[in-house]
């Protein structure tokens, strides 16, 4: 039987995304295959070992059983580790950096897509080389003249997931209020074009040992004007397998393919697109490592649209 060890948490905005999706993670996983063990981290990077029969939330340092000092000596006692966490630590490749110094098999991408696939920034220079269509945007610096900007836009910090600290200014007063807020999540920001009329459409990927499986393509029924935190994790917004034009959907396939090639990635992903319904155009939005695998996430939602279930998604990841 494969030890494995799941790590949630981490000193991350996205902590207690973290914390919902490592519920699933235990919810189901093979515990025919595999003898796991749950480690939270918490906002200090501090690690315990905690109860693994409990349902993990906020607050699940109540149930610590030990803190766990010699890191890398412990992990060393799996054969692979499932770091379930997202954002900050483990999807910028710090995590992966550190397993790949000790030899240290884990599930995800590698620390060279992670560290790329992060920065929003340094994912489009990479792309703009393979000619992969994205949204026009510009690199926010402070002699960046906001009387030339053309409204409405999207302002990102370059590296946050879970569309923290994203939002769209209508205006340049606005423009200025949500660069501040931008800025306190990361240094570089982007201003993008704004897309209003756009159908949000997303692709899974899962590496199954020398293969990938392309998804169908899935869509966010929003009712708000954008696909944001509250739409993903709180409100429980609408996911479903698109409608979209079959050309469309292949043009996706192929373009989540070559992008996840591209950045080197491997393990999983889910790659995200807009399409502009005015001008009939398709863009590349943004890639994802770790994925979120919330019960009303999109990821494993895609792949268990392909006959694969939850339960089999989480044995691929952890059969390498």
């Amino acid at each position: 039987m494969k030890k494995v060890l799941i790590l949630f948490g981490g000193n991350s905005y996205e902590h207690e995304i973290s914390c919902k999706s490592v519920n699933f993670i235990i919810d189901n996983i093979d515990i025919s295959k595999f003898d796991y063990k749950l480690v939270g981290i918490d906002y200090n990077n501090e690690w315990y070992e905690v109860d693994n029969k409990k349902e993990i939330n906020k607050e699940w340092k109540n149930n610590a059983v030990i803190k766990i000092d010699n890191i890398i000596e412990y992990c060393k006692e799996f054969d692979i580790i499932f770091p379930m966490i997202h954002g900050n630590t483990c999807e910028d490749g710090k995590l992966q950096s550190l397993f790949e110094l000790y030899n240290i098999k884990y599930v995800g991408c590698n620390s060279y897509s992670s560290i790329i696939c992060y920065d929003k920034l340094l994912t489009k220079i990479f792309l703009e080389k393979y000619s992969i269509p994205q949204v026009p945007y510009i690199i926010y610096n402070d002699n960046l003249n906001l009387e030339n900007i053309e409204y409405p836009v999207i302002v990102k910090p370059c590296k946050c997931g879970s569309s923290i600290g994203i939002n769209v200014a209508y205006n340049k007063k606005e423009l200025k209020k949500y660069l501040k807020i931008a800025k306190k999540h990361d240094n570089n920001i982007l201003i993008e074009k704004y897309i209003k009329n756009n159908r949000e459409l997303e692709c899974a990927v899962l590496e199954d040992k020398n293969k990938l499986i392309i998804s169908d393509i899935g869509e966010i029924i929003n009712n708000g004007n954008w696909y944001d935190y509250d739409a993903k994790y709180v409100s429980k917004i609408d996911t479903v397998i698109s409608d979209i034009d079959v050309n469309i959907k292949n043009d996706i396939k192929n373009y989540s393919k070559k992008i996840f090639n591209i950045l080197k990635c491997n393990s999983l992903s889910r790659i995200d697109f807009l399409y502009d319904l005015y001008n009939k155009k398709l863009y590349f939005s943004e890639i994802n490592t770790m994925p979120g695998f919330t019960e009303i996430s999109m990821y494993p939602k895609l792949i268990n649209n392909e006959g694969i279930s939850f339960k089999e998604i989480i044995t691929k990841l952890l059969d390498v």
